[in-house]
């Protein structure tokens, strides 16, 4: 059976145009319709309610707001529902959970509040965002130093392809953004890396043996070489992701769905993004240059 041939470089233009169209969509969601920070972020109070019997989220956001929690936003749980205020003083949020629990006649057991100051969610902000850069200054040495600074500015441009997109799905479809987002963010940093890394190696294998076919043509010819492996990593990283987002508690989805974005868009990124400009930025090199056009003359 002939193995699938997909021509990658010869539509690279079209990957390009189908990438800049996306990232302007999630950069446009990010400027117009900012990301909407957890409490763990801004600060505030979440009340967790378990065992509230047969009440619905509309009884459940009326019981916060006679309760003196208007801003409320209210989320089913498999046990109960989570409620999140903006209210970062413990003495009025344990007042305003008294009385909401109370009204759903919840038990005192089954009633858990947690409040975060603003100071500490700035902090948390802070220390997210150092993680992120921290991270690709981490991967811009690591692959220069094992590769070649090239590989790993194009590997990083990849990279926050896919963290662009993420975030800008997030702001489109108002999710919060908490903790586990973050997690995610930085874990989808490295799946994405590492289908970049699997297609950069096959490269440089097949450049020492080059010589009857243009950089460009080489590319391609290794990406479609690692096809079938970069399938079923992407397949095999993708089905448990989606099972935990399907299946999984309410944590355990916040984190899978990030994740599940951030997996597609790195399987596409290191294939139509990362190997394409790389092969480009490469094809420029003198040595290069020469041999296409030796190339050329010889038909």
């Amino acid at each position: 059976m002939r193995k699938p041939y997909i021509d990658f470089m010869g539509k690279r233009y079209v990957l390009f145009a189908i990438s800049a169209l996306v990232l302007t969509v999630a950069i446009g969601a990010l400027i117009f319709k900012p990301l909407n920070l957890g409490i763990e972020f801004k600060g505030g109070t979440i009340i967790t309610l378990n065992n509230t019997q047969s009440a619905t989220i509309a009884q459940v956001r009326a019981a916060a707001a006679s309760a003196g929690i208007p801003d409320a936003e209210v989320q089913a749980t498999d046990r109960g529902f989570r409620v999140r205020s903006t209210e970062v003083k413990s003495v009025s949020a344990e007042q305003q959970a008294s009385a909401l629990a109370g009204s759903l006649k919840v038990a005192a057991t089954d009633l858990q509040v947690s409040t975060i100051g603003p100071e500490w969610g700035t902090d948390i902000t802070n220390k997210a965002l150092l993680a992120l850069v921290v991270s690709l200054i981490a991967i811009l040495v690591y692959i220069s130093v094992r590769f070649e600074y090239k590989m790993a500015v194009t590997g990083v441009v990849a990279l926050v392809h896919d963290a662009l997109i993420t975030l800008g799905i997030y702001a489109l479809l108002g999710r919060p953004v908490t903790p586990n987002t973050v997690a995610a963010l930085l874990t989808i940093l490295g799946y994405s890396l590492y289908d970049t890394i699997v297609v950069f190696h096959r490269i440089r294998e097949n450049t020492q043996s080059l010589s009857k076919t243009t950089f460009i043509q080489m590319a391609n010819d290794s990406l479609n070489q690692v096809l079938a492996r970069w399938v079923n990593t992407g397949l095999s990283s993708l089905i448990p992701v989606v099972c935990l987002l399907l299946l999984g508690g309410e944590t355990l989805r916040d984190f899978a769905f990030a994740l599940t974005i951030g997996l597609v868009s790195g399987a596409y990124s290191s294939v139509a993004v990362a190997s394409p400009l790389y092969a480009m930025w490469k094809e420029r090199e003198p040595r290069y240059l020469a041999l296409a056009k030796k190339l050329a003359g010889a038909k």
